[in-house]
């Protein structure tokens, strides 16, 4: 548009008498422009009839006029997306995952105690093995014990403690903090490398991004065992233990890189 304006306000040379020229000299038509624009194939372009096609030309200039801008220009970074460069988009990535760090160790002990929940009922079944069958007197009564066997004791004390176990609901609250880590953490761990390309333009490989990738994949894989854990496939249980257990790993890892990274946004972006 700014292009079109412009060339409209450019002075148009005044006619003068041409010399004369051989037939051969005339301008030629173009069948293709003339084709678009409706125009009679014996129509000559010249001087006294060049008005006519200049709001034709002004067009094409203007929409051929972005064109000519270089790729480079439409990709740099340096204030073209706004607030989305600046130190409070930077920063939301960090929180964010720093508070999944510890989120993570949350669902961890959570997940930890809902596997103690069906562990120690088969603690109980193995104890109760152990227990000697109750004497009887020569009549068929039974003969009460003092006391409990030290087998017996240990039956109640984990029979209680499983009861206690049950009330935490432990396996819903573990279901749940793992679909937000899944979820949200995902979602975050994207958006930390898109905020880097608005605030630099481009991606930096090294340990943070391949460790943030590494989590990413060690969080899909994690849930897609899911369902084999619920049917109660022990492999798949270990697995998923041991997938988080190397995710805690790489999380751990990874903060001092992603404090060096914090650094550098204060370095180089301003508020907001």
């Amino acid at each position: 548009m700014a292009a079109t304006l412009t060339l409209l306000k450019l002075p148009i040379l005044p006619n003068k008498p041409l010399l004369p020229r051989p037939s051969t000299s005339k301008l030629f038509p173009l069948p293709s422009i003339y084709s678009k624009l409706n125009i009679p194939k014996d129509y000559i372009v010249s001087p006294n009839n060049i008005d006519a096609l200049k709001p034709a030309f002004l067009s094409l200039s203007a929409i051929t006029f972005p064109l000519l801008l270089e790729t480079k220009d439409a990709l740099a970074v340096g204030g073209e997306f706004g607030i989305l460069e600046g130190r409070s988009f930077a920063l939301i990535h960090p929180i964010v995952m720093g508070s999944f760090f510890l989120y993570t160790l949350w669902a961890g002990y959570l997940g930890w105690q809902w596997r103690r929940v069906r562990t120690i009922q088969n603690d109980i079944n193995d104890l109760k093995k152990q227990v000697k069958p109750t004497p009887v007197t020569p009549d068929g009564k039974p003969v009460e014990e003092a006391s409990p066997s030290p087998v017996e004791l240990q039956i109640q004390q984990l029979t209680e403690e499983r009861k206690e176990l049950i009330k935490g609901s432990y396996k819903d609250r573990h279901f749940n903090a793992g679909s937000i880590l899944l979820g949200f953490g995902v979602l975050e761990s994207i958006g930390g490398g898109v905020n880097t390309w608005f605030r630099t333009g481009k991606l930096f490989p090294g340990p943070h991004l391949f460790a943030g990738a590494a989590i990413t994949v060690l969080w899909a894989l994690a849930a897609a065992l899911v369902p084999s854990m619920q049917k109660g496939n022990e492999t798949a249980r270990n697995l998923h233990i041991a997938l988080n257990a190397v995710n805690v790993l790489l999380f751990v890892w990874q903060i001092p890189t992603g404090i060096d990274i914090v650094f550098k946004v204060f370095e180089f972006t301003t508020w907001p």
